[in-house]
């Protein structure tokens, strides 16, 4: 959907214009906060900070929104910096304090560690990225169900399908996920 398609989708129906920005930026948003959460908070804090973001872009959105700029950098801006509120309040909530020790120090120090670590990350960016090529909602449906453990039941409620349209969907979603992670060179260990 472009710009302009928001803009006049707005001029008919505030509520049919933000629910159009969810279902296009929600796994954006999520890969976002996912990232960035993912050592200090709860599912329930990632989905917090989720629903926190689209209050504020909604707040933002009306009649009067040029939607002319880059909304995708914009959405990902007030993502960025929300998650990252989120994680300050979570890490002073839950005392966190991240102390360095000997062992991490050699851990930090060591090659193979760092190398370790950047293959799962672009692992981790392929298999996402795959997952949107799925499209809505199959891309949804795994996202919630592989990252967020959620069940068929649940799933279907959160986008109005029936359960067995979920499981089924899940099914073939998975399959063709499979081929196109064997096309990107990334095999079974990396695999749902």
């Amino acid at each position: 959907m472009t710009d302009a398609e928001l803009k006049e989708l707005m001029s008919q129906s505030v509520p049919k214009c933000h629910r159009a920005v969810f279902d296009l930026y929600c796994n954006y948003v999520y890969a976002i906060v996912i990232d960035i959460l993912r050592n200090c908070g709860t599912r329930e804090d990632i989905e917090d900070c989720v629903s926190d973001i689209f209050m504020k872009l909604y707040k933002r959105f009306d009649v009067n929104t040029d939607f002319s700029g880059n909304l995708k950098g914009y959405i990902g801006t007030i993502s960025r910096n929300t998650a990252i509120d989120a994680f300050r309040r979570l890490s002073v909530h839950n005392n966190r304090n991240f102390s360095i020790d000997e062992n991490n120090m050699e851990e930090l120090r060591s090659d193979d560690s760092l190398m370790e670590n950047s293959e799962r990350k672009e692992q981790s960016r392929i298999i996402l990225g795959k997952i949107k090529e799925l499209g809505e909602p199959d891309s949804t449906i795994i996202i919630q169900q592989y990252y967020y453990n959620r069940t068929a039941k649940e799933i279907a409620e959160s986008i109005s399908m029936s359960s067995a349209a979920v499981q089924k969907r899940s099914s073939r979603a998975k399959q063709r996920l499979k081929l196109l992670l064997a096309e990107a060179g990334i095999g079974k260990e990396g695999l749902i």
